[in-house]
Formats: C-alpha cells, structure tokens, sequence
C-alpha cells in the first residue's frame, strides 16, 4: 500500500468506583432511569462537587500500569461544549495539568517484535448522561451516568503510533486486558464501561510528518473500531491520490452500510474554552501517596504469562489463552492447588470447559464446576480411573448438574476396563479383523496403531484404559 496509517486512540474507561467523581450517588449500570441522581450530578444553582479519592487512586493506578509519570500537580478544568445530556453545559475534566503524562503500552508489531505504542497523557474526568431514543420520534435523558468517574488514555500519535488494523485491535486489547487484571475498571463494552474515539490520518510510506486526521467518535465495538478504520483508510487513499486533501472533521460510523459520515468540524482545544474549574483545589500527589498505591498494584498481565510459564511449564500459547482474561487465570490457579497435571489441567479448560462456557453463554465466573471439582476430574483422568472420553460425558453432566465427577461416576456405575486377559483376546481379534493396518505397522509406520486403539476404545463404548491398549498392540506386533 502506498499510505501508511497513523491511528491513534482516546480510550474512555468507566472507573470501579462505589460512587460518582464529584458526589456520592451509586454507580450501578443498570439501575431504574434517573434514580440515581441529585443536586450535583444534575448541576442544579448552589450545589459543589467533592472529588472521590478512590478515583484518583484508579487514575494513578492506571498511569503506573502504563509507565506513565505522575505529576506531583494535577488541576481541573471545565471543558465547555454543549450537549443535551451534560447537564451543567461543561464537562469536568483535566487539561494543562493531568494526573499522568507520557508511558507506553506494549505490543507486538507486525514484523512480531516488541513495540511501544506512545501514551502522551492519562487523566480523571466525569462521564455525562445517556440519551435514550423510544423509537417514536422522542429522545428522553437518563442523568444516572451523568457523574460517574472515567479516566481517559490518548496514545501519541507523534511516538510510536499504531500503524496497522492488526496493531490497533492489539492495542486496544492490551489496554482493556490490563485495567481488568489491575481492578482499575470491568470495561464491559456491552454497559458503556469501555468505549473509545479514534484518530487516523494517512501519509506516504517515505513521509514522517502528519497529515490532517479524521475523528470517528464514539466507538463501542472493536469490531465495528476495526470496520471504520478500513472505511477510512480506502476513502483517505481515494482523496490523497486524486490530488485532493483530507479535510480536519468529526465523522460517525454507520454500523449497517460500513461507512463513515461527516458530524462536524473536528474542534481543537481553543473550542472548548478550557479554564481552571474554581470550584475544585488543585491536586498535590506526593511520593508517598504514589508508594502506598504502588504496594498494592497486583501482577500485570505480561507479569503473570512469564509466571504461568515458569511455574506450571506449559507452553506460551496455552498460556496467552489462559490469561487472556484475569478470571480464567484465577480459575486456572484455583484448580492447579488440587491438580498437578498442569498441562492436562490447562487443555481441558481451553478445550472442554470453553466449549461448555461458549454453548451456555456463561462467563468463568459463572462457571457452575468449582475448580475444585474440575481439579478432580483431571485427576481421575491422570491416575486411569478413567478415560478421557468418559470424562468428556462425565463434564458434560457436571455442568449440568452441579454434581462431583465421583458421584456421576458412581451412580452410572462407570469403572475403566483394565483387565489385561480381556484387553489381549480384544486386542488380537482386532489384529485379525484389520491386515492393512498391522501391515503398515510392520512397516514401521507407527501412527498406524492409533487405528487399533480406536476400534477397541468403541468396543468399550470408551471405558478401556488406551495406554495399556497401546502397550499391547505394540507387545503383540513388535
């Protein structure tokens, strides 16, 4: 392609706070409309906003997560606009003064080397309310959102910006992974919590300077993120090579016909009117207070990979799966307490309880088989008690019925055959049925003898103990 991209991201979290940044009204996604408000959410004459400590922490949590500096400085300002669901006609936000500046998220580049994605600024700010269209013509406001503490991440387009649709979805992925494992927000996309505006501009591949960029606001899917960004970059080509250029401008995501279309002229900073707000101190963050957070941050998600791999010894992949999500993680852990075939252990998870999870549309923390449980079928798989295929039925109905793999196994009265006498007579009436296959095994082709092993594992409906099956197909061909 003769255009390079350069893409750049305004990620807007919902922070985990209890209450909102400037009062003290429950943050609940889901609550009845407009029942959780009062005078200072809806910006009613008289009423002041007192910040929230614990969203600072967040904030602060955020910035260390991402190698970001913490300024010993951070001051408010009101950013004015507009906009039928900000009640006061102004957002609290932060502007000359954030909490956090500079920092890196790191990914892996399309060439697969490390690369570190700039982060020019974190900061605190409020979120505003939900405009909620009935369908008849009439747009109604529900102020419960209007309040409720974001931190905002705008990577650098001037360092080391993302410059690909592969490194974007990355990108996004490790941001959203890494505020998860941190407990600095739930970012479900679905309820708002995760959501992002998206800069792209384009130039020649020989080109370092920037070019006029385009806005797509308000994206929610990283699928619909990625579908924009393909729009663009088709459309943005179309101008620059008909001699033309990309105009500065604000532009929405049709999500059914795939384009973009115009919303207005993209505003700078002087069209905010950015002043300090006076009705809140500036903050003064000290060495101590950054140390206390520092003590209590958990494990990174890179942090807890290179763990997983050192202390269990399964394989990277297996892995990346695995810690894909902080829950599946702590799952993983949970089982490997009561489970030391940690790599059975972690193939069964992806492979069988995902399978379960993904058909019941049950997150892991809905998972109706503790780990302790799971922990046991493994075990009874390892120690031959019984078959892998038989515990793949047996799973089946612990995830129906919340029983113990033991008590499923004792009430259909499954036990493995491991009776060697009635193995050899199967083994050798299978030998006799099938010539082709003992020929090629003859030959040295031993994979052959999986063929074996599969006949007499359906004459057992699954109940023979395959290792010894194999050792006498083996003993009796060799």
């Amino acid at each position: 392609m003769e255009f390079e991209p350069v893409i750049c991201f305004e990620i807007h979290a919902e922070l985990k706070t209890g209450s909102k940044l400037f009062c003290g009204c429950p943050v609940e996604p889901n609550a009845l409309a407009n029942s959780h408000i009062c005078p200072v959410c809806t910006a009613q004459p008289g009423s002041l906003p007192v910040l929230n400590k614990r969203a600072v922490e967040l904030c602060v949590m955020a910035g260390l997560a991402f190698n970001s500096r913490i300024n010993p400085r951070a001051i408010f300002a009101r950013k004015n606009y507009f906009y039928p669901d900000l009640p006061k006609g102004y957002q609290i936000s932060q502007y000359e003064y954030p909490l956090c500046e500079g920092g890196y998220v790191e990914i892996t580049a399309d060439d697969g080397k490390p690369y570190h994605v700039g982060i020019k600024r974190i900061h605190l700010e409020e979120d505003a309310g939900k405009l909620v269209h009935t369908g008849d013509g009439h747009t109604l406001v529900d102020f419960n959102r209007a309040g409720v503490p974001l931190i905002e991440i705008v990577s650098d387009h001037e360092r080391n910006p993302i410059r690909s649709l592969r490194e974007a979805r990355e990108y996004l992925e490790t941001v959203r992974q890494t505020l998860q494992y941190i407990g600095v927000s739930d970012c479900i996309i679905e309820q708002g919590q995760f959501r992002c505006d998206v800069n792209i501009s384009l130039r020649r591949r020989s080109e370092r300077g920037f070019n006029d960029r385009v806005e797509i606001k308000n994206m929610a899917s990283f699928r619909f993120v990625l579908e924009a960004l393909g729009y663009e970059i088709k459309r943005q080509s179309d101008i620059l090579n008909s001699g033309k250029r990309v105009v500065q401008e604000t532009r929405l995501f049709d999500e059914k016909k795939k384009v973009t279309i115009p919303m207005r002229t993209k505003e700078d900073a002087p069209d905010y009117r950015y002043f300090p707000e006076p009705d809140l101190v500036e903050l003064s963050i000290d060495a101590a207070f950054i140390s206390q957070i520092k003590e209590r941050m958990p494990e990174l998600p890179s942090e807890k990979v290179n763990r997983f791999v050192e202390r269990y010894g399964i394989s990277k992949k297996d892995v990346l799966i695995l810690t894909k999500e902080r829950g599946v993680a702590d799952y993983f852990e949970e089982c490997a307490k009561y489970s030391k075939d940690y790599k059975r252990l972690s193939l069964w998870i992806i492979n069988e309880l995902f399978r379960l999870l993904k058909d019941s549309s049950v997150s892991i923390k809905e998972c109706p088989v503790s780990a302790r449980d799971f922990s046991e079928l493994i075990n009874l798989i390892s120690e031959g008690t019984i078959t892998e295929q038989i515990a793949k039925s047996v799973l089946d109905e612990m995830f129906s019925t919340r029983k113990t793999a033991q008590r499923i196994i004792q009430e259909k009265g499954i036990k493995v055959v491991q009776e060697e006498d009635i193995l050899e007579r199967m083994a050798q009436e299978i030998i006799e049925e099938n010539p082709e296959t003992v020929q090629k095994i003859k030959a040295g082709r031993l994979e052959a003898v999986n063929f074996l092993v599969g006949q007499a594992m359906k004459r057992t409906k699954g109940q023979a103990n395959a290792k010894l099956l194999r050792r006498i197909f083996m003993q009796k061909l060799s």
